[in-house]
């Protein structure tokens, strides 16, 4: 008798502190909910970081491996503090012309724990901020074997600033673009069109690795390939869904929706190469995947399952058919297929938004309103042109202060040892 009084004391006491807590949070417009599952949301897209390290890693030479991985990781801490100090502001910050946003939360000022709809603000910020550190890691995939390590560090926080922080405030941050009412959900123009076509930029301006189309550069890990593709799937969920900002049926809507689109692209990767060389692979059942991941990721919070399994499906084989065959025919050196991966699927996707789209005010071509199309047309060029031409003269810019490229020597060698001193492996 004596420990069920003790009992109900304790979980007495203990709910006598936390209603307070709870109505605090209520009244200040918090939902528990929705804040627990960002935070998870978030950490899911902090593990595609080291996910997309390991997935370009196991694709180079052995002798790049950890300058490939390292070009990944470094994102995490200079775009953090370039995030907390001025990024956010500029992408999220009072509008200036719909262009680029103010400097109203430099260095966070303002930034609390009071709500951002459901949420607190610090955690939409940090949310936002992975989405922030990814999208110049995946320029990386076609910088490696051959960038040095100080110039790609330069270019790194330049082109967070002029290329990343303004797009992101075109589409989410109150810019032109939202307010035409471009369509994207979780980042395919901010995040993998304007990727995917600085890279292109990028492998042009850098030139073609010392032996491209004479020596072989084939993946030294596949295995280290599989468990990256594999992480950025899984973290992905969180990059979609997490982007719907609450734990409700959109989020669930999405997370299906992103499989479904996934899974398509696989098969369609898959069939495309076995029709082809005769053989499925690994690599490309891992390639597909991505592809298929970029095409939904504007579309996932705005069409039906079935509306995504025809986004992979078509994806799968487009992007396959970029990386096969486009870049072959164009001669460029994307090391790792950022265009024709990130840059192809991600215009795809954005195009595929204003085909399929159900959003109510929002549909797509497919349900009688060709003006969305249009719209997301005009998001695609605006990407582009802005990618393009800013990462252009970022390079040129950066290679005024410190030379782009290694020595031929350096390249020999590989840039583990020349940039960083180490190897990956013993033997």
């Amino acid at each position: 008798m004596r420990k069920k009084i003790g009992a109900i004391t304790l979980l007495a006491l203990i709910m006598l502190f936390i209603f307070p807590v709870l109505a605090f949070a209520a009244e200040e417009g918090i939902d528990t909910g929705d804040t627990a599952w960002i935070i998870v949301a978030t950490a899911l897209v902090f593990l595609m970081v080291p996910g997309l390290a390991l997935f370009y890693g196991g694709m180079v030479r052995q002798k790049n491996v950890l300058n490939t991985m390292m070009m990944s990781f470094i994102c995490l801490g200079v775009i953090t503090i370039q995030w907390v100090v001025y990024g956010y502001s500029l992408s999220f910050g009072s509008s200036t012309g719909g262009i680029i946003g103010s400097f109203e939360y430099f260095a966070l000022n303002g930034v609390g724990l009071e709500p951002s709809g459901t949420i607190p603000h610090q955690l939409f910020m940090v949310f936002q901020m992975m989405f922030a550190i990814l999208t110049p890691a995946l320029i990386t995939g076609a910088l490696v074997e051959r960038m040095r390590f100080p110039a790609y560090l330069l270019f790194l926080v330049l082109w967070a600033t002029l290329v990343y922080d303004p797009v992101c405030h075109w589409v989410w941050g109150g810019g032109w673009l939202g307010n035409m009412g471009a369509l994207d959900f979780a980042g395919g123009t901010v995040v993998h069109i304007s990727s995917g076509v600085s890279a292109l930029v990028a492998a042009l301006v850098l030139g073609k690795r010392r032996g491209y189309g004479t020596e072989r550069m084939v993946p030294h890990n596949i295995p280290y390939v599989v468990i990256g593709a594999s992480l950025l799937w899984f973290g992905w969920f969180g990059f979609n869904s997490g982007s719907a900002l609450a734990a409700d049926g959109l989020a669930a809507g999405v997370f299906v929706n992103t499989q479904v689109a996934t899974g398509a692209a696989v098969i369609s990767w898959v069939l495309a190469e076995w029709l082809r060389h005769g053989k499925p692979t690994m690599l490309g059942a891992a390639s597909g995947a991505i592809a298929g991941l970029v095409a939904i990721t504007p579309a996932c919070g705005f069409v039906t399952p079935m509306g995504s399994l025809a986004i992979g499906l078509i994806a799968g084989a487009l992007c396959y058919f970029a990386v096969s065959t486009l870049k072959v025919k164009l001669g460029y050196d994307d090391s790792l297929d950022v265009f024709g991966i990130h840059g192809v699927g991600g215009i795809w996707g954005a195009l595929a938004t204003g085909l399929f789209s159900v959003a109510e005010g929002s549909k797509g071509l497919f349900y009688g309103n060709g003006a969305q199309l249009a719209i997301q047309a005009v998001g695609v060029l605006a990407t582009i042109a802005m990618a393009a031409v800013a990462t252009f003269v970022i390079l040129k810019v950066v290679g005024t202060v410190t030379k782009l490229r290694v020595e031929d020597e350096a390249e020999v060698i590989g840039l583990d040892v020349n940039e960083h001193n180490e190897k990956a492996y013993s033997i």
